[in-house]
């Protein structure tokens, strides 16, 4: 049985939630790996729509494990929010059928207050943070004093782990012309959720290793998307987890052997959110269009999305990072109509031309997208389940962007509904 890493492969918003969906309903076990609450997955199942944050998209289904593994940074109040959010659609979530990982940073709010005191003293160096607190608990993960989901059974280590963070907290907020934080309302708050969670706290990396053992399928679910990587995304406009495949087996406590094919979600055009550079973006009415046709707006933060033609050189980059064996192509319904698109194949850079992204911010910002032109189609690609459904244009559109991602298409998404999708390769049978 093979074992699938699903990765956004371009800004986020790719269509992670209904491709994980679909691949949900044959796995058996369903793990995030990295991130936290900033993560925006829309399902759409018998025209009822779910949208989620931090839990892993296969909770919405009966008899499967959903995971949040040790790389994600848990904020258990939205947490607990989602829970009772999703209960009100019907969805029982208990420890039965979710497990978190003991050893999984908590996100307090102490550092969503750090991420908007940090946004607000930038200025116009702001990057753009969802201000949910994701990248102070990275910090403070990395910086090894953060609160642990293990360190809530037991008071003498929370009195410890509470005066480490505080010691370097206070400080930062005195510079930021902040108060100190209280610590008795602090460790009120942790010790009131803490027997609500801890039932939670499992050995995940034991339990992710007893599932493989078993012949169990496994399905990785990232957020964000790889051109947010920390490390090989558009820095610093970036999140704070690595957003690429390697992330699964860290981020679980896997070994790399565990994954068998990884799967890149591509949109037909790019989007992206908040600051930084934009090589295809458009500021015209076609660029209007697909914001429109799209519904490009967050799922989480509501901010509209900004967007542009399809950026081969960018996928072809993120696919070669992270591995990709095939990538599900979504939206492709939203190019209807067009007479004509157009993808980037290439950059130039002060007369020199490049086939990649440089990491250089000041090269960056000096790029110039080099465009094919391909014929448009006016007929309708919504809802198409097979090849023969598609006009011709539209799959001579689906073959160039293989050719030049240089990674083929396993699936071809034509709406938000989970059975709009062609499948060419099944990812667990390949």
């Amino acid at each position: 049985m093979a074992n699938v890493v699903v990765v956004g492969a371009q800004w986020g918003d790719e269509g992670k939630g209904k491709i994980v969906d679909w691949l949900s309903e044959r796995a058996d076990v369903i793990a995030r790996f990295q991130g936290g609450h900033n993560a925006g997955h829309t399902l759409v199942i018998d025209g009822k729509v779910f949208k989620l944050s931090l839990l892993p998209s296969g909770i919405v289904r009966e008899d499967k494990l959903a995971v949040i593994g040790n790389g994600v940074v848990l904020d258990p109040w939205s947490l607990f929010a989602e829970i009772d959010k999703l209960a009100g659609q019907g969805v029982k979530i208990s420890t039965e059928n979710l497990i978190i990982a003991e050893n999984t940073p908590l996100i307090l709010p102490l550092h969503q207050d750090l991420d908007k005191l940090r946004e607000e003293a930038a200025g116009k160096a702001k990057i753009g943070t969802t201000g949910r607190g994701i990248g102070p608990a990275y910090e403070d993960k990395v910086g090894r004093r953060a609160i642990r989901l293990a360190d809530l059974g037991d008071e003498k280590t929370l009195d410890d782990r509470i005066e480490r963070l505080l010691a370097h907290h206070d400080a930062l907020r005195t510079g930021l012309g902040a108060e100190a934080i209280d610590r008795a309302e602090l460790k009120a708050k942790l010790l009131e959720i803490a027997p609500k969670l801890l039932p939670y706290a499992q050995p995940v990396w034991k339990i992710m290793s007893d599932a493989r053992k078993a012949g169990k399928r496994i399905l990785f679910e990232g957020a964000q998307g790889s051109l947010l990587d920390i490390d090989f995304g558009t820095y610093p406009y970036v999140t704070s987890s690595t957003t690429t495949s390697g992330a699964a087996a860290s981020g679980t406590g896997m070994g790399p052997g565990a994954i068998d094919f990884v799967l890149g979600i591509v949109k037909a055009y790019t989007t992206r959110v908040g600051e930084g550079p934009f090589p295809t973006e458009l500021q015209d009415e076609d660029g209007q269009r697909l914001g429109e046709r799209g519904h490009e707006f967050g799922t989480v933060t509501g901010r509209k999305r900004r967007c542009g033609w399809f950026d081969a050189v960018l996928v072809r980059q993120t696919c070669a990072i992270s591995g990709v064996n095939g990538i599900a192509l979504t939206k492709l319904d939203v190019l209807d109509g067009f007479k004509t698109l157009k993808i980037c194949t290439g950059y130039e850079i002060d007369g020199v031309k490049y086939d990649y992204l440089p990491t250089a911010a000041a090269l960056q910002a000096k790029v110039t997208p080099i465009y094919e032109e391909m014929e448009g189609w006016q007929e309708s690609t919504q809802g198409a389940r097979s090849w023969a459904d598609l006009p011709a244009a539209a799959i001579k559109y689906v073959r160039r962007v293989e050719e030049l991602i240089q990674c083929p298409v396993a699936m071809l998404s034509t709406s938000p509904e989970r059975d709009d999708t062609i499948l060419v390769t099944d990812p667990f049978e390949d």
